[in-house]
């Protein structure tokens, strides 16, 4: 072939949309891998700057934001820095516990529903259309409020109220999986349901499972300051996020709206580096959303 036919011109293009791809993975989890390592940094430094966010210094209080004391200081002089990083840890941490225990639970009902008959499935979407037709804030604020509040009652209560979303996804999925031809063999030679789920089901399974997970996050950190905030989450001792914008709310009027605001924006970020990693990571392990 000569260069006249458009041979020799055809060939890189034929290997352009490939490069593409590849430098769009690699961009993609570059991103993913830097907002992992954000949180980290995050969640270390609040655990490194805890006793720091309680020390009270008098001489200092109410001083607007500066090079010393970047989120400004309290009423008590308590650097705001300090207790906003301890206040993310906090949240973060929290929201790691009970997002876990969410989405395995999502995991187990979606398994049962999918494999155990009509009459698991029939419970288990009972289930999920009750607890999404409750709102999610009532019904963590009276869990939360049964089991006295304090940090387990809140990891409790978002475990319980935010499972119903992602076992619908994960249901789907398995009901997907299950009209392939090797469950459809496995089913056959008479393997039991539950080597079936074990061998077949969580490997495919495992890239939804894992985006849902992190997916979780946000809305646990969310909701973790919101009832918080109203004070039927984390107590007042625990410079958490839901605390410091619960207390700054009366020092607003006095001018002091680096208590409220600072803090706020910084949950928002961190909700929204969580948000990216895990549209990072739904990217990743799709290969159609990888293609566009």
């Amino acid at each position: 072939m000569t260069k006249s036919d458009g041979t020799a011109t055809a060939l890189p293009l034929l290997h352009a949309p490939k490069q593409r791809t590849v430098a769009r993975r690699r961009g993609t989890a570059l991103w993913f891998g830097c907002t992992c390592f954000l949180l980290i940094a995050v969640v270390v430094a609040g655990r490194l700057l805890e006793p720091a966010a309680s020390v009270v210094d008098f001489s200092a209080q109410g001083q607007a934001p500066s090079w010393e004391h970047p989120f400004g200081t309290d009423w008590l002089g308590r650097d705001m820095l300090a207790r906003t990083l301890a206040g993310l840890s906090i949240s973060v941490l929290l929201g790691l516990v009970a997002a876990t225990v969410s989405a395995f639970l999502a995991l187990g009902l979606a398994t049962a529903s999918a494999l155990g008959g009509r009459k698991v499935d029939a419970v288990v979407t009972w289930l999920v259309d009750l607890f999404i037709g409750i709102p999610h804030i009532v019904l963590l604020i009276l869990i939360s409020f049964a089991l006295g509040k304090g940090f387990w009652g809140v990891v409790i209560g978002i475990a319980l109220t935010h499972w119903p979303s992602l076992t619908r996804v994960l249901r789907a999925e398995i009901l997907q999986c299950r009209e392939s031809g090797f469950v459809a063999a496995a089913e056959r030679l008479g393997v039991s349901p539950l080597m079936i789920a074990w061998r077949h089901l969580i490997p495919y399974l495992l890239p939804q499972f894992i985006v849902g997970l992190i997916l979780l996050f946000p809305h646990a950190i969310l909701h973790e300051s919101a009832i918080t905030f109203l004070g039927f989450g984390l107590p007042p001792e625990m410079p958490a996020i839901g605390v410091i914008l619960s207390e700054s709310m009366g020092y607003l009027s006095a001018g002091m709206w680096w208590l409220a605001v600072l803090p706020g924006c910084a949950l928002v970020l961190v909700v929204m580096l969580f948000d990216g990693a895990g549209s990072s990571l739904r990217t990743m392990v799709d290969p159609a959303r990888n293609q566009e």
